[in-house]
């Protein structure tokens, strides 16, 4: 007899690599079946290999771009089409690198490539996720960064656009409550050099300084993350919670550090 998450299934944005996959990777294992969906072929390629058999039953893998709507409907509509509903929606998608120069000499195009992604990408998944969500009374989980509560310089469209992940995350629990619950994760520092595409693969490699840097004593690996993914989706673990966003940065963001 099958389980209840067995007939579960997640659509995760930007799932190709990264913590998209450890995402993806540790629904499958659970049982879940999953949606793919990211704009890197090639890394979605390499992404399918790399499952087990097991995995590539309830696996699903779309090709397209968060910020573009007609990708996005088509990619939620497939992946009914081919499950027949949609339980959990994981928005990872986004622009990685916060470093996008002083803001004398921000283009303004290159502001909103990023808002278009990583903030406007949520958006647009999720607005066409609701419905599928609604009749499953499911639940979204939200990937900003601790960047939206602490920065370095010339970061700035970065750190907006993981700030507006924790705002619309908030008010998206209040017009959806009582039909799907909104939670949101700021992961810390994350190793997912490993977890690349083989054209952009490195080895981790993390000095003492690194790892005293975090209270636990370590960097942050994509497990960690999808540990608490799965925990927001269940709403046997965490039917209580809504509107929330946890920060899982190995106690990073709670701990002094002063200049020498």
């Amino acid at each position: 007899m099958s389980n209840a998450s067995d007939q579960r299934v997640a659509f995760v944005t930007g799932a190709a690599q990264g913590v998209g996959l450890g995402i993806s990777k540790h629904l499958l294992d659970l049982g879940w079946r999953v949606a793919l969906f990211d704009l890197d072929e090639e890394a979605g390629g390499e992404a399918r290999k790399s499952l087990t058999d097991a995995q590539q039953d309830r696996a699903l893998f779309l090709h397209g771009d968060v910020s573009d709507e007609a990708s996005v409907k088509l990619a939620i509509q497939q992946t009914v089409d081919r499950f027949g509903r949609i339980d959990g929606l994981v928005n990872n998608a986004g622009i990685a690198d916060p470093h996008s120069g002083s803001i004398e000499h921000l283009e303004w195009d290159q502001w909103q490539r990023v808002i278009n992604v990583n903030l406007g990408g949520v958006f647009l998944v999720t607005k066409h996720a609701t419905q599928h969500l609604r009749q499953t009374k499911g639940a979204i989980v939200n990937i900003t960064s601790t960047r939206a509560f602490q920065s370095e310089p010339d970061t700035e469209s970065y750190a907006a656009s993981k700030g507006g992940i924790v705002a619309l995350t908030h008010a998206l629990a209040v017009s959806l409550s009582g039909a799907i619950r909104v939670n949101a994760i700021a992961p810390g520092w994350i190793e997912v050099g490993d977890w690349q595409k083989s054209a952009n693969q490195t080895d981790p490699d993390h000095s003492d300084i690194d790892k005293s840097q975090h209270p636990v004593g370590r960097i942050g690996t994509p497990n960690d993350i999808a540990q608490a993914v799965s925990f927001l989706l269940d709403p046997a673990m965490s039917g209580f919670m809504t509107g929330e966003t946890i920060r899982i940065d190995g106690g990073m963001t709670h701990k002094m550090i002063y200049a020498n």
